[in-house]
């Protein structure tokens, strides 16, 4: 008898548990929903291509912002920011020269030159005045000696002129237009040096906000296009939860709304705040199995997390929703 009973018992007792599971199925909770978590993962990638000199970072390890994430072979641009270092120099310089004018020992030239065409047209209005009474006594000179004199002090006059007009022009420096040529030219190597300022930085990047690195695409020594991730970056922010609700439950859903989200092996349900609701319809996927779905259109509702609830979702991973029981009705 008992081992007739035992088999038999343990049949009935099999029976039991297959029509409390359905039973349970049955009774579920109608506000209980089926998601997943999606993040919205941040590739962090160089504009400028290069080797990949260094990747500082791990698959799986945590970031602050700002920490260097990789750094490129930045040789090329190194050597252009230094070319356009001297080039802003030159032009600095060119600039002050043309501010300043001609050197000392040039202007003093000038007045050295001047002197002596001073001392000149002194000497020739002096020869001048005296051919001038000479021609007065008869034979003491003659027409073209007068004449010579009175071109020599006109030569000598012009001369004088010359030399202040020099001396004048060297103590002012350059023109203004060239003085403006020469701002220009420095404004324009100054762009240039930022430029490859900013190329140069671009070879090290470092993470724009806190995380998670979530993969390395790249290993050290190989080439990296430009554009191309190296990193991608998975800040807490970034988490969300993703779930289909009947079209029925559209007028109870709010953004702001909380829910209730439950992870498998999770001990308690962790709170987010419903951030997006999708305003258009669509077909129920395939991979949410539920005996309550009746409705074969859903809209897509999207939930955030608190940063530390985030940190401890992962992408991919489903989990159950539970949303107020207003929203359900």
């Amino acid at each position: 008898m008992t081992r007739s009973f035992a088999p038999h018992w343990y049949r009935v007792c099999g029976a039991i548990a297959v029509l409390s599971f359905f039973g349970g199925c049955a009774r579920s909770d109608p506000n209980l929903r089926q998601g997943y978590i999606e993040g919205d993962f941040v590739y962090v990638s160089s504009p400028l291509a290069g080797k990949l000199e260094k990747l500082a970072v791990r698959r799986g390890s945590q970031v602050n912002g700002g920490d260097i994430l990789f750094s490129l072979d930045n040789t090329p641009e190194k050597t252009a920011r230094d070319e356009a270092a001297k080039r802003r120099a030159q032009a600095l310089a060119n600039l002050e020269d043309a501010r300043k004018g001609r050197r000392p020992p040039e202007i003093e030239s000038v007045r050295a030159q001047l002197k002596q065409a001073q001392a000149a047209l002194d000497f020739a209005q002096k020869e001048l005045l005296r051919q001038e009474k000479l021609i007065r006594v008869a034979g003491a000179t003659t027409p073209q000696e007068l004449d010579r004199a009175r071109s020599t002090r006109d030569q000598n006059r012009e001369r004088v002129a010359q030399l202040q007009a020099e001396l004048k022009t060297a103590q002012m420096g350059a023109r203004p237009d060239q003085v403006a040529a020469a701002e220009a030219n420095l404004r324009a190597v100054e762009a240039a040096l930022a430029k490859a300022e900013w190329e140069l930085s671009q070879k090290q990047q470092a993470a724009p906000r806190a995380g998670v690195i979530f993969d390395t695409l790249y290993r050290e020594g190989e080439w990296v296009a430009a554009g191309r991730p190296v990193v991608t970056l998975l800040p807490p922010q970034n988490v969300k939860l993703r779930v289909f609700v009947p079209e029925a439950w559209l007028g109870n859903i709010h953004v702001g709304d909380s829910v209730q989200v439950l992870a498998d092996g999770a001990r308690e349900a962790v709170a987010g705040k419903v951030s997006f609701i999708s305003p258009r319809a669509e077909y129920t996927p395939p991979v949410i199995y539920s005996r309550e779905n009746r409705s074969k259109f859903v809209f897509m509702v999207e939930a955030l997390f608190e940063a530390a609830v985030a940190e401890r979702l992962h992408p991919g991973q489903p989990v159950d929703v539970r949303f107020s029981i207003a929203a359900a009705q």
